[in-house]
Parts: structure tokens; sequence; C-alpha cells
């Protein structure tokens, strides 16, 4: 590959995204009743149930990880990642999932595939600890193919109003924590898909098709025994957007990069596609799934939660007071 790839030119342009979320802020911001709670850098919607709690909700899907998925025949682990995706993001509040829904659309429906995305949706309800209630199935010919299916998932979840984490109270000295993903999870893929030929796509699909690691158990723990000050799930902008939308105005994130071993996957990635260090920091979460603001006096208490519940981290860098910037690598 001669030319260095960025995300935008395999196809995802977040910059044009952003400017749609904008220019259907005014629609969005009319159909809003007294119980939506707004909070700038929420990763989940908020909407009070009453003067004690909160009802927390998300919506998401897998994305071009499901051509991989087609292409391999293989699609056990994709209702993991949808699951995945949407729990990952309440838990940012520091709510307890409570039920999922799905919605799957296919050209054709094919039980022994279906059978198989579903299952792997029930896996990732059990290890969320919540329940599947229900779903919808659309078939579409004309609209897909007869081997292709799209997904999509919603989650509610619940946490008590004075317990929302929403980054607020970070400050300069706060200590950054990163959980170790399982590899790439759910994002990036359009970009992997350019730099991997169809036949390198399918001799790692195994490794390619890992599934989205869910943090319930890990982030359950720790909000339950520690006082964790902000959460984010490292996805779609990864350290440069989802990382730093916790932030209060004139903190600044700076990253320890020697912290941790970036998994080889993006390594590889990286060389092939010759893509700058900020365009993979932009893109991918370089095995870091999700990252917790801790204060240095709750270090310990954080450290024996971990070593008791056996939750590997990393200690990947820090809060610092910034004007302008608002993440150092």
């Amino acid at each position: 590959m001669s030319q260095k790839i960025t995300y935008k030119s395999s196809g995802v342009d977040i910059g044009k995204a952003n400017a749609f979320i904008r220019a259907i802020g005014k629609d969005v911001k009319r159909t809003k009743t007294s119980g939506v709670i707004e909070r700038p850098g929420s990763f989940g919607a908020l909407y009070a149930l009453d003067d004690k709690r909160v009802m927390v909700s998300s919506t998401d899907g897998v994305g071009t990880k499901l051509l991989i998925a087609q292409m391999a025949n293989k699609h056990d682990t994709v209702g993991i990642d949808l699951v995945a995706m949407n729990v990952n993001d309440i838990l940012c509040v520091g709510a307890r999932p409570l039920f999922f829904l799905d919605y799957i659309a296919c050209g054709k429906v094919k039980p022994h595939v279906l059978v198989k995305v579903v299952k792997g949706i029930a896996d990732g309800c059990a290890q969320s600890g919540m329940s599947l209630i229900g779903g919808e199935t659309a078939e579409m010919p004309g609209l897909y193919g007869p081997d292709e299916y799209d997904l999509a998932g919603f989650v509610v979840g619940v946490v008590e109003k004075k317990k929302i984490i929403d980054g607020s109270r970070i400050k300069a000295g706060d200590i950054l924590i990163g959980l170790p993903s399982s590899g790439i999870h759910s994002n990036g893929y359009s970009l992997v898909r350019k730099v991997f030929s169809r036949s390198e796509q399918l001799r790692r699909a195994k490794e390619l098709l890992t599934p989205t690691r869910i943090y319930a158990r890990e982030v359950m723990a720790l909000t339950k025994g520690s006082k964790i000050k902000g959460i984010a799930h490292i996805t779609g902008g990864a350290f440069v957007e989802k990382l730093t939308k916790i932030l209060p105005k004139g903190r600044c994130f700076a990253i320890d990069k020697t912290a941790w071993i970036v998994p080889k996957i993006f390594q590889l990635i990286q060389k092939r596609g010759k893509i700058t260090e900020l365009e993979m920091f932009k893109t991918f979460n370089m095995g870091i799934g999700m990252a917790m603001v801790v204060d240095p006096k709750g270090l310990d208490r954080f450290s024996k939660i971990c070593r008791a519940k056996k939750i590997k981290y990393y200690k990947i860098g820090k809060v610092i007071n910034h004007s302008t910037e608002r993440l150092l690598l």
C-alpha cells in the first residue's frame, strides 16, 4: 500500500457525522420533556423516573465488522458485540443494565444463521446481568442481499440520581486508569477492511471477530466499592473524542503511551496502512477498551478491589490543567 490511509479515506467521515448531529439539534431539542436530564459528555441518554432514580438508555449497532462475519460464515459472536456496544456506554454513567432489545434486518431469514446471532445476543445479556426481553426481525429482500443482515440494539438501565458519574468533579492530579480491550472491538472496521485484503480478512477472521469485551462485572464492582469520577467507553472517535468528552472545561488528559503494550494487531494495521499515530488514536482503542478517572487518594482502594476481583488495569495517564488542549499523547 503506497499511500497513507485514514478513517475518512476508508469511507467514514467523523466530521460529517458530527455536523449531522449539530444539524438535527433543534429538532431533537423540541421533543424533550421535563424528565430528560441533559448532561454534557454523557455516554447514555438520561430520563428521570422520579426524584431518586434515573433511567439510562443507549442504542448502537455492530458496524462493518458484520461484513467479515458474513464473509467468514461465523455468526456466533457478533451478538455479543451488539450488546457490548450498548451496555458499555450506559456503564459509563454508573447505570445497572436492566434489559435489552434487538433489531435484525436481513435479505432472507435463514434460521441456521440468525439463531447463532441471537445466541450471541443472549450470551452478551448474560454477561451483563440483564434480560433479553424482545426484538424485531425484518426480512427486506431488495434492500439486503440474501446472505446479508444488519443488527441494532437497545439497552435500558437505572442509576440513583445522586450516584450518576458524569466527570464534573474531575480535577488536575486525578489518575487515568485503563482496562484492557479484547482486541479491535467493534469500531474502525471500515479502515481494517481497507488495510487487509479479502483473503487476509478470511485468514485473520478469528482474531478480527474476537467479540467486544463487556465490562459490566468490572465496572459494577469498582463503582460500588470505590469513588470513580469519570468513565469513558473507547469506541468510535477513540481517545481523541470518546475519552475527552468526560472532561470538564480547562482539563486535559496527559497519556503515558509506555504504560501498556499496544496489541500487535494495531501495530500491524498502522504499519500496513502507513497510518499516523494520531489517526490510530482517533480510530481504535489501541488496547484500552474502558477508561476510568480516579482520585489519587482512592487509588489504594481501587487497587484492592481489582486484586480481589482479578481485574487487570493500567495507570495510563493523569489529568492536568490546560486552557486549549484536551489530550496530550
